[in-house]
């Protein structure tokens, strides 16, 4: 008989792996204890970030939307309302079909959330709080009106990217400490796992900002604080400072002791690593165009960490290897 609950069910199967894509392999890999907390945390920051991205609905609505669903997030109010106007202004506005489902499941997705418990429920709210703050501050800060702007500093693009990825290194490792003990290392404490979980999320956060570089300037959005004349010395920089996000994040995976979970936890880290080296490898405008692994790649991956996740040297072997591209 299944274990998984009724909401699981109904959201975290096909939808969960339309929308989540290549993390997919991340949480279907989750030990069971973890996978339904963070398969729901998953699918409602993806809603928000749904509602934030469908540029054609105004900005004042997708922030006043976010600023309703924060309130459910955090318990108070019920779903319908706001339900109905991503049904009506939302949905229809999508082109992929999996977003469009999101939205029209949005009601389920709060239902799901009402049914945790206390210590999961309040990781999951903490989370989704940062992620909403993110993307409200992007909805802000690059208004649609065909001018390309900046970020003012390098501080506030690590802000941002604590606020929608970073912040979710230290949920992922709460959750771990939480609902699976004894999966992390105990000679390091939970506040350094925090922070090399932290650093990790920055620098995944850091390869979407990369490798998305042309399309996201061809839009007026430009994450890297400098003048457009400086974007590919910036990209530059920028990516010798996310590789030395992955590096904490390969200590995070050294000091998870539970095997399902280290290679669960690192898939999306390898993923990354190989990204970072076909990037620092391609030519300017090959970056421009979008840089991405190919599914052969993602299958080659997978296999090896299967086999890598079971020591923490091998682990770095297989790291290094991906590093060298």
């Amino acid at each position: 008989m299944s274990d998984e609950t009724h909401h699981e069910r109904e959201l975290g199967g096909q939808l969960l792996a339309s929308v989540s894509r290549s993390f997919y392999l991340t949480l279907k890999a989750l030990p069971k204890e973890l996978r339904e907390p963070i398969s729901l945390a998953y699918l409602l920051a993806r809603t928000a970030d749904t509602i934030a991205d469908t540029a054609i609905v105004s900005a004042s609505v997708r922030l006043d939307c976010l600023e309703r669903y924060r309130t459910l997030v955090r318990g108070s109010g019920e779903a319908q309302s706001l339900a109905d106007i991503l049904t009506m202004q939302f949905c229809t506005q999508q082109s992929d079909d999996a977003e469009r489902r999101l939205m029209e499941k949005f009601a389920s997705g709060i239902a799901w959330l009402r049914t945790m418990q206390p210590t999961p429920l309040a990781a999951i709210q903490s989370v989704l709080e940062h992620i909403i703050d993110g993307q409200m501050l992007d909805i802000r800060r690059f208004p649609a009106d065909g001018r390309l702007r900046s970020l003012a500093s390098a501080e506030e693009l690590d802000q941002y990217t604590w606020l929608v990825a970073g912040c979710v290194g230290e949920f992922w490792t709460q959750l771990c400490a939480t609902e699976l003990p004894g999966s992390l290392d105990p000679t390091v404490t939970t506040a350094q796992m925090q922070e090399w979980g932290a650093r990790m999320g920055k620098g995944l956060q850091l390869i979407n900002i990369l490798r998305d570089i042309g399309e996201d300037t061809r839009d007026g959005r430009c994450y890297l604080p400098c003048q457009p004349a400086d974007i590919q010395t910036e990209w530059s920089l920028w990516l010798q400072t996310c590789t030395q996000h992955l590096e904490c994040g390969l200590l995070y995976v050294q000091h998870v002791l539970h095997t399902k979970l280290r290679y669960a936890t690192a898939l999306p880290l390898l993923l990354g690593i190989q990204t970072v080296a076909k990037m620092r490898s391609s030519p300017w405008d090959k970056v421009q165009q979008g840089i991405k692994i190919s599914r052969l790649d993602v299958a080659s991956i997978l296999a090896q960490a299967a086999i890598a996740c079971r020591s923490a040297p091998a682990m770095e072997k297989l790291y290094r290897k991906l590093a060298q591209g």
